[in-house]
Order: structure tokens, then C-alpha cells, then sequence
């Protein structure tokens, strides 16, 4: 049975986005789903069919949107031990591997945190989504570990969803870095773009793409007159843009150790530590890790904050820095 949302436009709330108009009425609907539900055509105004989620409404404007019935979950059970932080009826808590991909996509339709969830509990896993991620509120790249938010319920899948877009969510990343960050605190405000070289790579731009915010501050220097300079850092997001800090640091010029995609060529690492030199060359990921997640529950309305430890090929090479550049 489809949805059907009825509204009309009063005085006082023309010359609104329709995208933005909905969300203030419908307070269990997020602006991205509404958004995404335009694009796809389920919404009419006047009778008209509107596929831009930014045309202003006029007093009078008769609204209607429809809200499909949410597909079905047709993908295989992975077996995979999740590592559960918290759970609830209404949401999960995971701290992610680093190494597995959030959900399906090209290439990998079988073994993804969302197959997990599946072969864990696949009866309670938000359907509102795409249909290849229940469950999924929000993302973390595969090879990243640290705290991510699954949604149980449809009604929780919203109200974090809205969180997520008014930016209430609280994301700390840790991440070791190549060279010094200048200054070592700071704000890094930019667009974030598709890379036009490489489609699968984001870049700054001066101009285009989507506001994006990072806030750092230098944890901890490791630096001496042998070997190149690294910085374990703390990250802040205001926003959640593809590749964020990655593409920020790699702005600044300052790598994220590991980082296959946004690398850059840096001094060999002459002089080091030969164990402290085996954990860099073979770390098979990058050193980001999404540290602490807080955010209100969406049933409940308490402010809820996990925060989880590095793992432990990143915390041995942390320890071994403090060891090898006294």
C-alpha cells in the first residue's frame, strides 16, 4: 500500500524549497529522503509532476508525495563476526573492520557489513533506503575501521537520517598522517568534488561541489633529524562528504599513512626502526579510524556517546613512534 502526504502551501510558508517545506511538516521524514523520493518522480504539485527538490512552493500549492512501500531484502547472509558496541530495538552500534565495504556494489554483492547484518538479524533492518543498504544510516570507507549507526526500524532510519543532515551527529576520526599539519590546529572549509580525472577520486574545488568541513587538532608529533616527520591528528566533522578527511589532508599535503588512493611520494623511510618500518610497509589500509560517534536517541531523545580504541595494528605503530623518535 503506497503513502500519499497531502499539503497546501499557506501564506506564511511561500517561497520555500519543496524539498525543505515537506521536511518542516513531515518532522519523520529527512531531507534526503524527501529529496530523493522527488527525483524519482513520486511527487506533484498541482497535479504536475516536479522532479526539482528546490522549486519554490506559492501560496495555495496543492502537495502531494507519495511514499512507495519499501522493496524487499533479497541479498545473500554473510557469516561474520560483527562487533556489536550497543544495541537496542531501535538501532545498532558496530565497530567496523577495516577491510569489508559497507554494502553491496559493484564488484562485491556478497560479503559486505550489510550481508552481515542480514545473516545477524535480517527481520529488524530499516527498508526505507536503496535496497542494496537497510539498515545503512550513514557510511564509512572499507578500508577505514571505527563506529558506524544501523538502523532497526524505519522510524529510527528518519530520525537519524535528519540528524545526520542538521549535522547534531558527533564524529571524531583519528588518523596518522605524513609531515606537520600548518597550523596544527585548525579549520579546513572547502568544496569537495568528483574527481574529473579519475571518477572514482574526490578533489577540492574552489567552486563546485558540496560544502564540506573538517576541524583538527595535532595529537602528537613524531619527528626527528633522520627520518620524515608523522602526525597522529584528531578530526571533527561539521559534514560527512565522500573521502572527507582523506581529500583534506591530502589538500593540506599531508597524507593519511596507508592511503592508496590519495598518495603522494614521500622520502624512503631511511634510518627507522626495522619493526617500526615492517608495521608501515605492510599496513594494508589507511590510518583513519572513526574513534567516537554520539547523537540522540531517536526514540528516547538521550544523548548517547560511544567511543572505541584503535585497533591494534594501528595502536602498535603508534607505540612504536613514541618508542622510536624519543
Amino acid at each position: 500500500m503506497k503513502n500519499i502526504i497531502n499539503l497546501i502551501v499557506t501564506e506564511k510558508e511561500k517561497n520555500q524549497r519543496i524539498d525543505q517545506f515537506i521536511t518542516n511538516k513531515e518532522n519523520q521524514l529527512s531531507r534526503t529522503r524527501v529529496k530523493n523520493l522527488i527525483l524519482k518522480k513520486k511527487l506533484r504539485i498541482n497535479k504536475n509532476i516536479i522532479e526539482n527538490p528546490a522549486k519554490k512552493v506559492i501560496e495555495g500549492d496543492k502537495i502531494y508525495l507519495e511514499i512507495p512501500e519499501p522493496k524487499k531484502i533479497s541479498l545473500k547472509p554473510y557469516k561474520y563476526k560483527l562487533d556489536i558496541f550497543y544495541e537496542d530495538k531501535d538501532l545498532i552500534v558496530i565497530n567496523k573492520n577495516a577491510g569489508i565495504s559497507m554494502h553491496p556494489g559493484p564488484g562485491n554483492y556478497d560479503n559486505t557489513l550489510v550481508n552481515a547484518l542480514i545473516y545477524y538479524d535480517y527481520k529488524n533492518l530499516s527498508n526505507i533506503g536503496d535496497e542494496l543498504r537497510p539498515g545503512i544510516v550513514h557510511r564509512i570507507d572499507k578500508d577505514t575501521s571505527g563506529l558506524v549507526l544501523i538502523a532497526k526500524n524505519n522510524t529510527s532510519h528518519e530520525i537519524l537520517s535528519k540528524q545526520f543532515n542538521e549535522h547534531s551527529i558527533s564524529r571524531v576520526y583519528q588518523a596518522l598522517i605524513w609531515g606537520k599539519l600548518r597550523p596544527q590546529n585548525g579549520r579546513i572549509e572547502t568544496f569537495i568534488t568528483r574527481s574529473s580525472k579519475n571518477r572514482q577520486l574526490m578533489e577540492v574545488s574552489s567552486s563546485k561541489g558540496k560544502v564540506a568541513i573538517t576541524n583538527y587538532k595535532t595529537l602528537e608529533v613524531f619527528e626527528n633529524n633522520k627520518t620524515p616527520t608523522l602526525s597522529l591528528i584528531e578530526c571533527k566533522l561539521e559534514t560527512g562528504r565522500t573521502h572527507q578527511i582523506r581529500v583534506h589532508m591530502s589538500y593540506k599535503g599531508n597524507n593519511i599513512l596507508g592511503d592508496q588512493k590519495y598518495k603522494k611520494k614521500f622520502k624512503k623511510l631511511k634510518n627507522i626502526d626495522p619493526i617500526l618500518k615492517k608495521y608501515v610497509t605492510e599496513l594494508n589500509r589507511q590510518f583513519l579510524h572513526a574513534k567516537v560517534i554520539g547523537f540522540s536517541h531517536p526514540r528516547t531523545g538521550k544523548r548517547l556517546e560511544f567511543s572505541s580504541n584503535l585497533p591494534k595494528n594501528l595502536e602498535k605503530i603508534v607505540k612504536k613512534l613514541r618508542n622510536s623518535y624519543k
